[in-house]
């Protein structure tokens, strides 16, 4: 069952940054903005409804198909969600091993850009399998900023100056406004995370889009979903 949006609703965003991770934590109506960096996700002390921009459940073999339905929704833009092999290749030591391994697992290898989401990645898997973990869910910010954007993916990157004040002016029209920097998180980390919250809000009210397979679970038997 949904949480329902209420003043006092509290709702994270995270996303990997080069201090570790970088949550914003959005609370009441109109939000009121928390930022936090951490080393670890335990460190971000999270609660209530959660989003994460990293992958949550992996297959013991095969493909994930959350993200080929992301893809799809972002036309262009797919290229920004990483296709992510079954959990065997994520316990290899270096990508030369990952890739074969990928390979003889699935029929074609991984990028190296997925590879270069190994520690984050594993560091979240082991977070939502632990006990005592808030509500967490996948989402993809670039769905996120679409859903902002009235639907449209958008078509400058937020690896560009036009990329980041576009995403950074449709966060301030739904009334999250963000300082300019943040120690330990890059500006498109920071953008990235408030979109993320957003997503969990719609989450915790029932209205976010989800994308994935019901019959496909994870080797855990968690669902794999991305949501936005």
């Amino acid at each position: 069952m949904p949480h329902r949006r209420s003043a006092d609703s509290r709702f994270t965003g995270v996303d990997a940054c080069p201090g570790g991770w970088v949550a914003v934590t959005l609370a009441g109506t109109p939000p009121a903005v928390t930022v936090m960096v951490a080393r670890t996700l335990d460190g971000l002390a999270l609660d209530g409804v959660t989003g994460i921009d990293m992958p949550l459940g992996l297959l013991a073999t095969g493909w994930r198909t959350a993200d080929l339905l992301a893809r799809r929704a972002l036309g262009r833009r797919g290229s920004c969600v990483f296709a992510i092999p079954p959990r065997p290749v994520w316990e290899q030591p270096a990508y030369a091993n990952a890739n074969r391994g990928c390979r003889e697992l699935t029929g074609r290898g991984m990028s190296i850009q997925a590879w270069g989401l190994r520690r984050k990645l594993l560091e979240a898997d082991e977070f939502r399998r632990a006990a005592a973990t808030p509500p967490l869910y996948e989402v993809h910010p670039e769905l996120s900023f679409a859903a902002l954007a009235g639907g449209a993916p958008l078509a400058d990157s937020k690896h560009t100056a036009s990329g980041l004040a576009i995403r950074r002016a449709l966060l301030a029209e739904a009334g999250i406004a963000l300082p300019s920097r943040v120690p330990g998180a890059a500006e498109d980390d920071l953008l990235d995370a408030a979109a993320v919250a957003w997503s969990a809000g719609r989450v915790a009210a029932g209205a976010a889009v989800t994308l994935g397979d019901p019959d496909q679970r994870a080797d855990d038997g968690r669902e794999i979903a991305i949501r936005y």
